[in-house]
């Protein structure tokens, strides 16, 4: 018979194996957790049940062709990344493809940009100078058909493809607009998109120069400092920056154009993502000098993304008075993710945010002094803008079948400004006499 010492010890020998056991699996739950090894049951499960309905469908439905598991697949990803929000979006190899074209090259188009608003595709606004825009599309309008067929539960990357060709070729775009209820059929030659960014830079009466920017490019900068050089030399003791209908661009154009006038290392934008960690600053450059000009920023509900990142930022530092209409809000960041099979993933995964700390996103920039125009002035001021040439109100109104009228934004924009230089003006007087 075991004595109690011999029973006691292993009682304890047992104890301490057991303990050593749970020791043993919590380290080797933890690595394989690290290593991806112990699998999410949430996901499983949820994966598990997409596999089951997937299959039922390809196994029961009444028509196999349509229940083919490809054709299944695709749908359920679109629906899937497309109801997150109207950016991001499951790309096919096809599409991932011909995004990635894009990035390095030109291509053929009409020139307007598109967004996926519940289930419409609705132009944000036409490129200045492109065919879309020459032939009168406005932002607003809806996309219902290209070449004939109806665009009914298209993908964005399917629409945009069907848009995009060879320079030269034709499409056959369906409009409907909303603002006069009827629906809208052009033919449209695709042309290159390539055009200036930096348009119309001159002097107004009072001294108060005039710059366009259409979008943001990597020639944007550049285009940017030159053409306020030229209005310096001719004179300019005031600006106006006028960014309607600008769809946005490069982030990195946006903030050297910023730069202009924010002093060194001072807050531009910055971008938050999920992670209170994830925030990353976007700050004028060490050479960073700021322009000693009164500014005036024209914006209206086609000014998106970098156009918004500029308003914002001289909004936010008192560097502007912004003038017009509540902007797009257009705020979010997307990345690209490719996928094992030749596919893409653009998911949004941060929002960009005034140096105030305002989202920009589904809010937009809010003028400072609201000016809105009606459907008929914005289209004839578009037209104004990229068709300076013709000033006779006779040829503009057989040309575009409707009225030139005149700027009431940029009007407001050179009264704010004449106002700022008289009250500088008053001001220097004071200041030198106070001067010992």
């Amino acid at each position: 018979m075991p004595t109690l010492r011999a029973m006691l010890k292993r009682i304890l020998s047992i104890a301490a194996g057991v303990v050593l056991g749970l020791a043993v699996a919590a380290g080797a739950a933890h690595f394989a957790a690290l290593w991806g090894l112990w699998p999410n049951r949430e996901l499983e499960r949820s994966a598990s049940t997409m596999r089951d309905v997937l299959r039922l469908v390809n196994e029961n439905y009444v028509d196999p062709k349509a229940a083919a598991l490809p054709a299944l697949t695709k749908a359920a990803l679109d629906g899937l990344v497309g109801t997150l929000d109207p950016h991001s979006e499951y790309l096919d190899a096809a599409a991932f493809k011909s995004f990635e074209e894009d990035m390095s090259s030109e291509f053929g188009g009409i020139g307007v940009q598109v967004e996926l608003r519940s289930g419409r595709v609705v132009v944000i606004a036409p490129v200045a100078g492109t065919p879309g825009d020459r032939a009168g599309i406005l932002r607003g309008d809806e996309i219902v058909s290209i070449d004939g067929q109806p665009l009914a539960k298209s993908a964005m990357a399917d629409v945009v493809a069907r848009l995009r060709g060879k320079p030269g070729s034709k499409v056959a775009v369906g409009l409907f607009r909303p603002t006069t209820k009827k629906e809208i059929a052009l033919t449209l030659t695709r042309e290159s998109i390539h055009v200036d960014s930096v348009r119309d830079v001159h002097v107004l009466p009072g001294s108060i120069g005039y710059v366009q920017l259409t979008q943001f490019t990597e020639q944007t900068a550049g285009e940017f400092s030159k053409a306020l050089k030229q209005l310096q030399t001719q004179g300019a003791k005031a600006l106006v920056i006028d960014l309607r209908n600008n769809p946005g661009g490069l982030l990195d154009a946006v903030v050297d154009v910023a730069e202009n006038f924010f002093r060194k290392n001072e807050l531009i934008v910055y971008t938050q993502g999920r992670d209170a960690k994830a925030r990353e600053e976007y700050r004028a450059g060490p050479n960073a000098t700021p322009l000693a000009l009164p500014v005036a920023v024209i914006i209206n509900a086609g000014s998106a993304s970098a156009a918004e990142i500029l308003a914002g930022a001289l909004q936010d530092t008192h560097r502007a008075v912004i003038v017009g209409e509540r902007s797009f809000g257009k705020g979010s960041v997307q990345t690209i993710f490719p996928l094992s099979n030749k596919d893409g993933l653009r998911l949004t995964v941060a929002r960009y945010y005034t140096p105030g700390g305002a989202v920009i996103h589904g809010h937009g920039i809010s003028p400072d002094v609201e000016l809105i125009a009606t459907s008929d002035e914005d289209r004839s001021l578009a037209l104004q803008r990229n068709r300076s040439d013709i000033t006779d109100p006779v040829v503009f109104k057989d040309r575009f079948n409707v009225e030139l009228v005149p700027d009431r934004q940029l009007a407001a924009a050179t009264d704010v400004l004449r106002a700022a230089l008289l009250l500088n003006e008053r001001a220097a007087p004071s200041s030198a006499a106070a001067k010992p």
